[in-house]
């Protein structure tokens, strides 16, 4: 309910405030009228137009479904266009010449052995480890190329956490002077066995450094089964991925060494391989994050 005050000039719409008891307590509290928020009071002026909520909502989700189909539509024509023209170019004068290298100067067996020397001993070193995953792919294939690195990585993970503990009160202070970024991996070192487990996998999916974990998981106090086992299950996407960006490099090659172009079913079937699997790694990757920051949050929760 509203009235009207006359003025000279204008009038002018005064909201009533409508007295309300609060049964049980020693006061009163007024309020605006409900007539009066009916109306859409705007102090005086003509009413206001505001949109809904759940109007604006929609409009920022069809934003971004268009958004991310104009960014598809843009990767696959830049993955045409690499596929075709920039790829047999870089093939002809970098990968080419080091699969003929790599072909006359070891045999597969020693390729084997030096793939699996390199995934166990780079990460120790601070040393990447996805060219050999590549190089595992590209002669090996799925089968015995993820043997090859899952073994490697048993190795790789194992000793930044033997050499870490040597070095536990270092670890330690490092990680004390980032606190935000260590609250997430000092989750892997609470709970049970499993609890253990689960963070270790997530952690290992997260964009969190490979490499950098391997030596601080020893300061969260993880127990070294859970942080082996966890690890080799996280890790499981990228080395099929790694496996099968060199099974694609070793086609790209082949086309490229004899002469000839990828049929156009051989390039939608490598694209959209290629852009499937990243795909899933990337929703697998989302998920590990917010799940990280969902048990980070419960468990601030359970301290308080």
């Amino acid at each position: 309910m509203t009235y009207v005050v006359n003025d000279e000039e204008k009038d002018i719409v005064v909201p009533l405030l409508k007295p309300r008891v609060n049964n049980g307590d020693d006061y009163v509290e007024l309020g605006v009228s409900d007539d009066c928020e009916a109306d859409d009071f705007s102090g005086g002026g003509g009413p206001q137009q505001t949109c809904s909520p759940v109007f604006v909502s929609k409009w920022c989700c069809l934003f971004w479904w268009a958004k991310m189909a104009v960014l598809l539509i843009f990767a696959g024509v830049l993955g045409a266009v690499f596929l075709i023209w920039i790829g047999p170019f870089f093939m002809d004068k970098t990968i080419i010449p080091i699969i003929n290298w790599e072909r006359h100067t070891f045999s597969k067996p020693l390729l084997a052995v030096l793939i699996f020397a390199s995934v166990a001993l780079f990460p120790t070193l601070l040393l990447p480890s996805s060219p050999s995953m590549w190089l595992a792919g590209m002669t090996f294939g799925y089968g015995l190329g993820f043997l090859l690195i899952i073994g490697g990585v048993v190795v790789g993970v194992s000793l930044p956490y033997v050499v870490g503990s040597l070095f536990y009160d270092k670890i330690h202070g490092w990680l004390a002077k980032y606190p935000k970024k260590a609250s997430m991996i000092r989750l892997a070192g609470e709970g049970n066995w499993l609890d253990q487990c689960r963070d270790v996998t997530l952690i290992r999916i997260s964009p969190f450094p490979y490499i950098i974990y391997n030596y601080c998981a020893v300061a969260t106090n993880v127990k070294y089964g859970p942080y082996l086992l966890g690890s080799l299950i996280g890790i499981v996407p990228e080395i099929f991925v790694a496996i099968y960006t060199g099974l694609l490099i070793r086609a790209l090659a082949d086309a490229s060494h004899e002469r000839r172009s990828l049929s156009a079913s051989q390039i939608i079937c490598n694209v959209v391989g290629f852009f499937a699997t990243v795909a899933v790694t990337i929703t697998v990757t989302i998920y590990a994050k917010r799940r990280l920051k969902q048990l980070h949050k419960e468990e601030e929760v359970l301290l308080r």
